[in-house]
């Protein structure tokens, strides 16, 4: 009886890298729609780059192993530059879209923060 050929495990687009290579694809994007709960002061990093700290509700219907499951959670934001500057003026209870990544808050706190780099402002019907 013949052999079949072995499957690789790693993507296709990884085929070709080593184990532990970093050219391996690193995938970090997350969109996330919601309302704006709580907004921080603008503030400045030492290099003045603009920041500010907000917090996202989000609320949905999903469907997971084929059956609904209503979505609730609340996730912390950062946003940085001109993000951080539109943030700036928008009240808590506008509803958005946000881009971006998800990081630790620092080396010491794993808790994981959305940086956002992109938002999109929406208006409630």
């Amino acid at each position: 009886m013949p052999s079949l050929p072995k499957r690789s495990r790693l993507p296709p687009e990884a085929e070709g890298a080593a184990v532990g290579s970093t050219a391996a694809i690193a995938v970090n994007r997350t969109e996330l729609s919601g309302t704006l709960l709580e907004r921080g002061n603008l503030r400045y990093t030492p290099a003045g780059i603009p920041v500010i700290e907000f917090r996202i509700a989000h609320q949905s219907e999903q469907i997971e192993a084929a059956a609904s499951r209503r979505v609730e959670c609340e996730i912390a934001c950062v946003a940085l530059g001109p993000t951080a500057l539109l943030l700036k003026e928008v009240s808590p209870g506008s509803t958005l879209t946000a881009q971006g990544f998800l990081a630790s808050r620092s080396l010491k706190l794993k808790t994981l923060v959305l940086h956002v780099t992109a938002i999109e402002f929406t208006e409630k019907f």
